[in-house]
């Protein structure tokens, strides 16, 4: 997989968890929300249509079976899956699990209130489980 430097921004507001096939899978800073980002190991790539179809089809695959398996992890309501980048124009998929109960519902959570970092102990804890979650699945 070529290296594929990561927006000052991703890094900034997001950690670590592991690699897919095709994406650096990261857990989003703001313990308001479980949120997942999958970001697309390929240069240049802003738009989807900017990958290859193959590429296209595994990005899909990555964020339908982490986001239906997140969703089954931690329980909601509604994943929201999107690919914004106003601000960062990086490729880059949320996976963003919604519940009837949180602060933004139903509205999107762009904009909504200010972000509450985790701290480090649910960080780890968080990022433990996720990446249990993702040893699970087929991603290939």
């Amino acid at each position: 997989m070529e290296e594929v430097r990561l927006d000052a921004r991703l890094a900034e507001d997001s950690y670590p968890v592991t690699e897919l096939p095709l994406c650096q899978l990261r857990l989003m800073d703001d313990a308001r929300y479980p949120w997942l980002m999958l970001i697309p190991r390929r240069r240049g790539a802003s738009e989807v249509f900017d990958l290859n179809e193959a590429d296209q089809q595994q990005l899909w695959r990555e964020a339908s079976r982490v986001g239906q398996a997140f969703k089954e992890l931690l329980g909601a309501d509604k994943l929201n899956v999107a690919s914004l980048g106003n601000v960062v124009p990086q490729l880059h998929v949320h996976l963003v699990l919604r519940h009837q109960d949180d602060e933004a519902w139903p509205g999107p959570v762009w904009g909504q209130g200010e972000p509450r970092r985790h701290d480090l102990d649910s960080l780890a804890a968080m990022r433990d489980r996720v990446l249990a979650m993702v040893e699970g699945l087929d991603l290939d």
